[in-house]
């Protein structure tokens, strides 16, 4: 079975999703169901992850209609507060939905970097620990601090970083990235999505050399039963097609990987992650 682990719908008379703006031409305008599906049965992917646009709960629920309708989508990662009080209340109502299977922050949207060690929001990952249920996380490199002591204080938090954490590719920042996702990498729960390269890439002129060490350390350092494939459908439309995602992954990976390894890459570990 191959799953896209990472991909968005959206409707814009929602209005909750404050990032999305007009000057974003090729994303201003709805991105439902029916536009990816001949998408995905091009490219043989059985199922997917629908993964929170806006920070609210009624995107959440957007989603999980979503789910019920299209037996294609495998799961969706939600958002809630998690700085909330009443954060339990509605973590233990989604429970209960059988499309629910992760949560989601928006943390590379707020202001404070280090939100994520806020009292309160730990005190409700606690609970994401208890319910063994994940944490997806939407950080860059300045992010890494506050993610690592995360680690170190939930340890048995089952996380995947999105978007390998969206370091400078256009001009290839490989240092101190490279050191923070390995040190992320030691947390056996601990898992990263190859995602979201296309748009921190050269834009429109990117090249598939860009890529590669990024993609090669990434596999080195989680190895193949720690990281999953993610379109980030349809914000990788800002850079590329969906075909050019599958391309520089499938361009990039490791030469010596195989069939085992990509079943897990393309599938198995996003299943066995979300727990699908």
């Amino acid at each position: 079975m191959i799953i896209d682990s990472h991909q968005h719908f959206w409707k814009l008379s929602r209005n909750d999703y404050k990032w999305l703006t007009e000057d974003l031409l090729e994303l201003y305008r709805d991105f439902m169901p029916n536009d990816l599906y001949p998408i995905l049965n091009e490219h043989q992917i059985d199922k997917t992850i629908v993964v929170q646009a806006a920070p609210t709960i009624e995107e959440t629920l957007f989603l999980l209609t979503l789910f019920d309708k299209y037996d294609w989508i495998a799961g969706v990662v939600g958002w809630l507060d998690l700085s909330a009080a009443n954060f339990q209340q509605h973590f233990e109502a989604l429970l209960r939905h059988p499309g629910f299977v992760g949560v989601r922050p928006m943390l590379q949207d707020l202001p404070e970097d280090d939100w994520i060690l806020r009292p309160e929001v730990l005190k409700n990952v606690d609970l994401l620990v208890q319910h063994d249920v994940p944490l997806d996380l939407l950080i860059k490199p300045r992010h890494f601090p506050y993610i690592l002591e995360l680690l170190k204080l939930c340890p048995n938090l089952r996380v995947v970083v999105n978007h390998i954490a969206k370091p400078n590719i256009a001009e290839q920042q490989l240092d101190g990235w490279k050191e923070a996702m390995e040190k992320i990498a030691m947390y056996p729960n601990a898992m990263c999505k190859l995602s979201g390269l296309v748009t921190e890439a050269t834009h429109q002129n990117w090249t598939l050399a860009e890529f590669q060490p990024f993609i090669t350390h990434v596999v080195n350092v989680f190895g193949t039963e720690r990281v999953m494939f993610g379109s980030d459908w349809p914000v990788c439309n800002l850079s590329g097609t969906y075909n050019d995602v599958l391309m520089i992954l499938m361009e990039n990976l490791p030469a010596n990987l195989l069939g085992k390894d990509l079943e897990m890459i393309f599938g198995e570990n996003a299943k066995r992650f979300y727990k699908l």
